[in-house]
């Protein structure tokens, strides 16, 4: 008989089973009593599969978005089998039977907001004051957010995935997006810029899997993409954030209409000749930040023409993002306010091309 069947699994062994560090299981044993029922010699965790069975439970009920202290009573408890299914559907719903509804707004405590941020170990001190900075600025935002933000701080890839499938199945990409995974990224972007270059492995590790779930949405009730030329996406020289700009080639995919999406900081150059060769109906450049923001290469790709003679069109062409702000608009451009609006003129666009008697 093996050592790990007669004390059972390491705290590190359980720790990759589940996708958490080590320390977050420390953590877990101190703030909310999850340590093992046993010990050996009285003070080395050794987790048996019951054990492991409470923490599976706790990882799921806070990535469902319980509250990290509801979740671990009901974890606790579901391993004695002190409460049934009905405490469980409590704590995903953030109330206990008996009890009321807790407010919709913020929670007074940051565990209780978004989870413990610090997979670290833990200096001994006073106990944690609202706003001292130790969870992640979520603010009022939907549950899923908060379940979204506890994976990934885990870096718990495969809660992401679900959570993300999920949020899209039940919200729609708009929604999801507006709501759920920006709010998120912005969040850890936060944590990140004020916390001296920690947990740039949150957002590295949460910006992929959402990227991943974006790349999953396909086409609503159609066969195949809609018979028009596609729209070009493409970031300005410099600018390499792509996450909106996949947002909305997902959301151009969930109403049919077909995509060729360039990514980061497409050089000038490569940008023209892609406009030329493709004869695309509508064109978005992505800026982030107004440094990045080149409305020379706006205005040239706007007035850019194709086709046969007689008959040349141009693109429409979308400024999107905040770098675009504060400047006037040239013939043939519009600045989208958000997802949904630039969804709503890139359809409307295509459609308008669809359905034109010919020139």
């Amino acid at each position: 008989m093996t050592e790990s069947a007669t004390y059972g699994l390491t705290t590190g062994a359980v720790a990759r089973r589940l996708g958490v560090s080590p320390t977050t299981l420390r953590s877990w044993d101190r703030r909310y009593g999850m340590g093992p029922a046993a010990r050996q010699g009285g003070r080395h965790r050794r987790w048996a599969p019951e054990d492991v069975a409470m923490l599976e439970e706790m990882c799921r009920l806070t990535a469902s978005g319980a509250p990290p202290a509801e979740a671990a009573r009901i974890a606790r408890a579901a391993r004695t089998g002190a409460e049934g299914p009905g405490a469980i559907l409590g704590a995903v719903s953030g109330t206990a039977p008996g009890t009321r509804a807790r407010p919709t707004g913020p929670e007074p405590y940051p565990d209780r907001l978004a989870g413990p941020l610090r997979d670290r170990p833990e200096e001994p001190g006073p106990a944690r004051q609202p706003g001292s900075g130790n969870g992640l600025p979520l603010g009022d935002v939907r549950r899923e957010c908060r379940g979204l933000a506890r994976a990934a701080v885990r870096l718990d890839g495969p809660a992401l995935d679900a959570l993300l499938r999920d949020a899209v199945a039940d919200h729609g990409l708009v929604t999801a997006w507006e709501e759920v995974m920006a709010p998120t990224l912005h969040a850890v972007g936060r944590k990140w810029e004020s916390s001296g270059d920690r947990y740039v492995e949150v957002e590295h590790l949460l910006s992929w899997h959402v990227s991943t779930a974006l790349r999953q949405v396909a086409p609503a009730g159609r066969g195949s993409l809609a018979p028009v030329p596609p729209v070009l996406l493409a970031c300005v020289p410099g600018e390499q954030h792509t996450l909106p700009l996949e947002a909305l080639a997902a959301g151009l995919s969930e109403r049919g209409l077909p995509t060729r999406m360039f990514g980061a900081a497409v050089p000038a150059e490569a940008l023209d000749a892609a406009v030329r060769r493709m004869g695309p109906a509508a064109v978005v450049l992505w800026s982030q930040a107004r440094s990045t923001a080149n409305h020379a290469l706006a205005r040239h790709v706007a007035g850019s023409s194709f086709g046969v003679k007689g008959a040349r069109t141009r693109p429409l062409m979308l400024l999107a993002g905040p770098g675009w702000a504060g400047r006037g608009l040239g013939p043939g451009m519009l600045r989208p306010g958000g997802l949904r609006e630039a969804l709503d003129a890139l359809s409307h666009h295509a459609g308008t091309r669809v359905t034109a008697p010919p020139v």
